[in-house]
């Protein structure tokens, strides 16, 4: 069994794959494995990944799976853990890159404290900027309980740290059905995903480790673009507030997740511009309808808390909803 196994998800990132596969020959050690994704690439990037397979193969272990048909990031990332055969496990994405010696020293930490997974920070790169991100969590290289690090609702917590690549992950929390993701998810996958994760893993720690660098601004990113994929955020949330209203704790932690889909609603409304007419106007929809589906009172009392701007956005989509109803009475 290898003692790490690396997930990397490609989908047409001729331009980019030369920096992740660089930097995971400079990780690569005997008892790693890499298990490389192409997601259906219509580019020059499944050429650059059976290269890259062949030179990591003589200094690390190395998988390669092609998909027929494009299934989105969380459904590569799963063809991975599927693939994956390690004790512990990791992510990257495509586009992104590690630090010389950042998933030894991963390892190291996660190994030494003996929890279920660990969090890191991470390096924004932003052209040639580079901006520290730090996880939410104070507390550093101490083992705590993930339940209790997804409160406040008022304040940035470990479920809004939601980068799968920015951590390490036991087998065991695999073999427990915690580490896959909601299949055919465009965006906002790892959303349900971390919520999970904090609700039912026993153990976790936060690490003082800067060796992921997330690229940003690139013109391909979901983020960046304006089409329907990005509408997903809406069937990520929904489940994150299904499974947290069934859980024993629901009355403690479903305003959280109310509280934060109703921050990203008003994310996505104030950024409208950016979409295609047709998808703006299927934003509206779906808002419109995600937030009648909430518990009324509980949204009331959400409302309340939130800054002046976005409860005013939400407000006024509520009244949207309401006077609808009435007028189909």
């Amino acid at each position: 069994m290898p003692k790490l196994s690396v997930i990397v998800p490609f989908y047409n990132v001729r331009q980019f794959a030369p920096d992740t596969l660089r930097s995971l020959h400079l990780n690569a050690r005997p008892d790693f494995e890499f298990v490389l994704v192409d997601d259906a690439s219509k580019d020059e990037t499944p050429a650059l990944l059976e290269r890259a397979a062949d030179e990591l193969s003589r200094v690390a272990r190395v998988r390669f799976v092609r998909h027929e048909e494009n299934g989105g990031l969380a459904t590569a990332r799963n063809t991975g853990l599927d693939a994956a055969r390690g004790e512990y496990l990791t992510f990257l994405d495509g586009d992104d890159w590690l630090a010389r010696g950042h998933l030894g020293e991963l390892l190291t930490a996660i190994e030494e404290l003996g929890c279920d997974f660990v969090r890191t920070d991470h390096v924004q790169a932003t052209g040639r900027a580079r901006t520290v991100v730090r996880h939410p969590l104070g507390r550093r290289g101490e083992v705590l309980d993930p339940r209790e690090a997804i409160l406040p609702a008022d304040r940035s917590t470990s479920v809004d740290y939601a980068y799968a690549w920015a951590g390490a992950y036991h087998r065991r929390l695999l073999d427990q059905g915690l580490l896959h993701f909601t299949d055919g998810l465009r965006t906002a996958e790892d959303r349900p995903w971390i919520w999970k994760l904090h609700r039912e893993a026993k153990s976790f720690a936060v690490l003082n480790l800067h060796g992921v660098f997330y690229r940003r601004g690139v013109a391909s990113s979901l983020t960046q673009i304006g089409d329907a994929r990005q509408l997903d955020f809406i069937r990520a949330f929904d489940q994150v507030v299904e499974e947290t209203a069934r859980d024993r704790d629901a009355d403690l932690l479903l305003p959280k997740a109310v509280r934060t889909y109703c921050a990203i609603i008003a994310h996505h409304l104030a950024d409208i511009d950016k979409f295609e007419p047709a998808v703006a106007r299927q934003l509206r929809t779906m808002s419109s309808a995600a937030i009648r589906r909430m518990p009324q009172e509980l949204l009331t009392d959400v409302l309340d808390t939130m800054d002046l701007r976005r409860s005013a956005t939400l407000r006024r989509l509520r009244r949207t909803v309401t006077s609808a109803k009435a007028a189909a009475r």
